[in-house]
């Protein structure tokens, strides 16, 4: 295969000026396309420079430049870096859990000679907010994109604007951690429930575009009936049982017995309300 290899000159001592030169060569396993495909990468970094666009790339890790941690991204063959103080992470722990992760940037400056770029995730999700800020109202169904997950709270990202989902606005079963459940990248659909521009509040909610499972449920469970249930969650105020999907009972710890998230028993039931939505019982045993 003949490729075209450019080898450049630097002036000598002696102060020769040797332009650069266009030698043809045969190289060896040469690969034209992957030529063609850096140049594309590179129209794709530059272009995003010149028009001030948003790229997104994986976060693939963080390395150290200048003294300060950042964010290491990949477009196809080119290397960006995003410091931390561009990162829109108040801490480098925020960062480190986007690692593995596709995020939004807009590239500050370039060094073509050395094939690299740096670039700013945070301009890029306050650019992206105010568009979101502008088009988002009550009652849409909107992708949302988790971006930390704690116990009780899920963190997700729905076009540059960062909300707080409850646990309890995520299904109408009982949810004992959420991190069982989810990961960071997962997607979710939400409706918007609130919208306070002014303040920059949002109130998103996964489970209100779930069925209600009551009263419909109620159907199915009598008073002193008794039934299967696993136990999905062990607090220190009692013991949620699952009898069916949406369907959980808030029960008094059993006497003599531990139980464990898991097990699966038998719930004897006392009462159902349809109103509020609750079933009351008792464990009678475990299985």
């Amino acid at each position: 295969m003949v490729c075209r290899v450019t080898y450049r000159y630097k002036k000598t001592m002696e102060g020769d000026l040797v332009s650069d030169q266009l030698l043809q060569v045969l190289v060896e396993g040469f690969d034209p396309e992957k030529l063609e495909e850096e140049r594309k990468d590179w129209q794709e970094v530059i272009a995003a420079y010149q028009n001030k666009t948003i790229l997104q790339a994986d976060l693939i890790g963080i390395e150290s430049k200048l003294g300060e941690p950042c964010g290491v991204v990949q477009v196809g063959n080119i290397r960006g870096y995003i410091p931390l103080e561009h990162s829109g992470c108040e801490k480098l722990s925020d960062l480190r859990n986007l690692i593995g992760t596709k995020v939004a940037m807009m590239v500050l400056n370039y060094d073509r000679e050395n094939d690299v770029f740096t670039a700013s995730r945070k301009d890029a999700l306050e650019r992206m907010a105010e568009i979101t800020w502008s088009r988002l109202k009550e009652g849409q169904v909107v992708i949302a994109v988790v971006r930390n997950v704690m116990e009780k709270i899920l963190v997700v990202d729905i076009g540059g604007i960062s909300v707080r989902i409850p646990a309890s606005e995520i299904d109408y079963a009982w949810i004992d951690d959420l991190r069982d459940e989810f990961k960071i990248g997962d997607h979710l659909k939400v409706r918007v429930m609130e919208v306070d521009k002014e303040n920059q509040k949002v109130t998103l909610s996964a489970k209100a575009l779930k069925p209600n499972p009551y009263p419909d449920c109620t159907k199915r469970y009598v008073k002193g009936g008794e039934y299967a249930g696993k136990v999905t969650g062990v607090e220190d105020y009692g013991v949620f049982v699952n009898l069916e999907p949406g369907v959980d009972a808030l029960v008094p710890h059993m006497r003599f017995e531990r139980l464990r998230k898991g097990d699966r028993v038998i719930l004897r039931v006392y009462d159902v309300n349809a109103k509020k939505e609750r079933i009351y019982g008792k464990i009678v045993r475990k299985l």
